[in-house]
This record gives C-alpha cells, structure tokens and sequence, in this order.
C-alpha cells in the first residue's frame, strides 16, 4: 500500500463519509478505521466499504495510548485524520469530564503516539502528516451586525465570489481568538492548542481546521436536523431553545469530507483552514424548511405540521451566531461547497425518509448491544 492511514471516529457521523472517500478514491492506500462504538459510532455506516481489501476496522479507544501506539507500529501508520471526539453542546453540559477526558486526553493520546513512532523510524517526519479536524464554536458568538437601515439576512460575497445571505458583517477567520462558551467548544480549543505545540514543540508535521454546522446521512438523531426529521415523520413535538433566532453557518458532510481530502493532500503544514458553507441560517428557518420538505416527501399538505413546533428554556450560554469565512481554503486550495442549502436539505431529508431502519435501529439502540457482544473481551 502507498500510505496507511488512520481515520479515528470513522464509525461515526463525519468519519464514516471521510473514510468511503478515502476508501473508494485511494485503493493504494490502507484505511484503518479507528472507533470505539460509543452511542455515535455505527458500522452500519460503513456497509457499503466493510469488504473493500484495503479497509480495516478497529475497535480502540483513542485514549488507550498502549494500544494505539501498538496499532502505528503494526500497521507503519504515516498519517492521522483525527476526527474522534464527544461533540454534543448538551451532553457537554451536563457532562464535562467526558468531554475532557476523549477531546482533550484522546487528542493527546494520538498525537504522543504518531509522534514516538514516526520519531522512530529513519525517515522521521517525512512524509508524515496529523489532521486535527476541530469546530468553529472555539472562536465563540459573534453578532449580528449589519450595514445601517439593513435588516438581515443581507447579501455579502461568499468564498467563490458569488453572493450569499448573511446575519452579520464579521466571520470567523484563522487568526480569531479563541473564545469557547460551553465545554464542548473548551474541550475542542484545548484539544486545538496541543496539535499546534505538537509542531512547535516538537516540529511535527500537524494541520488544524475548523468546521460549521455538518447536515446529512448518517447522522445521530440528537443533533437538530436528524431529529426533527423523524419527530416530523412521527407528529412529535419539535422543541426548539428560546425563539430560534440563533444562526448557524450549515455545510453537507460530503462538502466536508471533500474538503478534508485537499487539505490533508495539498495543505500547507502548521496551517489552519476554516470549512464553511456560506450558508447562514436561523434554526426557526432550518426546521420550517424540514417540515415543508418532510411533509411535501410524505404526500401531506406542505406545512401541515408547523403546529409541533414547541418553545423551550434556551440553552446555558447559547451562542447567537456562527460564520466561517472559507476563503482562505478557496483560495490556496480550490475548495468551496458544491450544494446549496436547499437542494443538500432534500436530498438529506429523502435518505432519512428511505432509511427509517437505520433509524429505527439506532434510537433504539440495539446496535450498540450487538457490538457490546461481539467485542466481548477483545
């Protein structure tokens, strides 16, 4: 094999489209899907790829730093995409230790280990290279601003040149301070920080970027898109925190996992790149779309179903509005989005739709029992 790569988090959400990407395009390379099969991680996600001859998964914990260490030398591993982490605002909450312990103790993990073995070996760092794949909610709120007698959304440019709808005049850029509100943003900024001394410290070839809001297959129904599209299927309530004004800069996973497959080829070293979609929208907005979306695919009256639409207490330090300014990667790179919202939204909401036993499997959580019996005592 040309290389031997591990996706760690490949079971889960983003990781499994970053490894059929990676699977399906580069069949010299060895991909070692790296997951621990906590509540988000899923092989069904990967059924497609499971029989492919240069795929292998493996259960590990990437906090297990034995273990992996042992793992880059089985496997003469010369590059990491690191995409493992708790990523859910309101477990965080309730939660921190977890969150500190994977996000921050797993990042750590994985770097100390890619750093002894790739020290280890005659080439040393060459053609080596650690993705860190983080989020945009490091950088923390920003506000809506907008040019005086305009009311947002207005029309600003967008990475490609074209126009876009924004709520704000300011973006998150590479060089913003970090300014983490929950202890799931602290986690991923402290997480952040160590990859960043890993090359300055040790000069390790390492790549941060950081991401907006992800919608599309194979996502777990606790984050709001999945969820309300099966709460709309099954006439369940849909509650929404405060009065919906927050905004979220939205971008399809497959956009993503594209552009994790540029950057982690063709990315400059001790670079960080911001991933957006230029797709700024409320979550009212977002979930009138799914339920006139939901509703058209279901054959009902579109609309029909805005009435479960439920206000709840606002989440603790709930930060108003993110944006990514991507023209940094446009513009080095040649990425930007290939969907607009509207058009990744259908496609999303039909796979849902046409895929309720994955869903039903996964809100029940039987899948999770079945992996808990197969791994026994490995």
């Amino acid at each position: 094999m040309k290389r031997s790569i591990i996706i760690t988090g490949g079971a889960g959400f983003i990781g499994s489209h970053v490894v059929r990407l990676f699977v399906n395009k580069y069949p010299d390379y060895r991909i070692l899907c790296l997951d621990s099969l906590t509540y988000a991680g899923n092989l069904a996600n990967l059924k497609d790829v499971e029989s492919k001859p240069n795929f292998r998964f493996v259960k590990m914990d990437i906090c297990d730093f034995d273990a992996v260490y042992a793992l880059m030398q089985e496997e003469k591993v010369d590059g990491v995409i690191h995409l493992a982490a708790e990523s859910h605002v309101d477990r965080s909450i309730k939660d921190p230790f977890t969150f500190a312990k994977t996000n921050v103790l797993g990042t750590l993990s994985m770097l100390q280990a890619a750093r002894l073995w790739w020290e280890s070996q005659p080439s040393g760092y060459e053609g080596k290279r650690f993705y860190h794949i983080s989020t945009d909610e490091v950088y923390g709120a920003l506000e809506m601003t907008h040019p005086e007698g305009v009311t947002p959304p207005f029309s600003t440019k967008a990475s490609s040149g074209s126009h876009h709808l924004a709520y704000g005049e300011v973006f998150f850029t590479e060089d913003m301070k970090y300014q983490p509100h929950s202890p799931y943003s602290a986690a991923k900024a402290s997480s952040d920080h160590f990859v960043r001394a890993f090359h300055d410290t040790y000069g390790m070839p390492t790549i941060v970027t950081n991401c907006s809001n992800n919608y599309g297959p194979y996502q777990f129904p606790e984050k709001l898109i999945p969820l309300f599209i099966n709460n709309i299927r099954h006439r369940k309530p849909l509650p929404v925190y405060g009065k919906g004004e927050n905004v979220r800069d939205w971008l399809y996973v497959e956009d993503h996992a594209r552009a994790i497959d540029v950057i982690f080829h063709n990315g400059k070293v001790a670079e960080t790149y911001n991933i957006g979609g230029f797709n700024e929208w409320k979550n009212i907005d977002v979930i009138k779309v799914l339920i006139n979306t939901v509703d058209r695919l279901l054959g009902r009256p579109e609309g029909a179903d805005m009435d479960l639409i439920t206000f709840v207490t606002d989440r603790a330090g709930h930060d108003l509005r993110y944006a990514i300014d991507s023209r940094k990667l446009q513009k080095e790179l040649g990425w930007e989005p290939s969907l607009q919202f509207e058009e990744g939204i259908e496609k999303t909401v039909r796979w849902y739709l046409d895929n309720q036993e994955w869903m039903d499997n996964v809100t029940s959580g039987d899948y999770q029992k079945y992996y808990d019996e197969m791994y026994k005592g490995r």
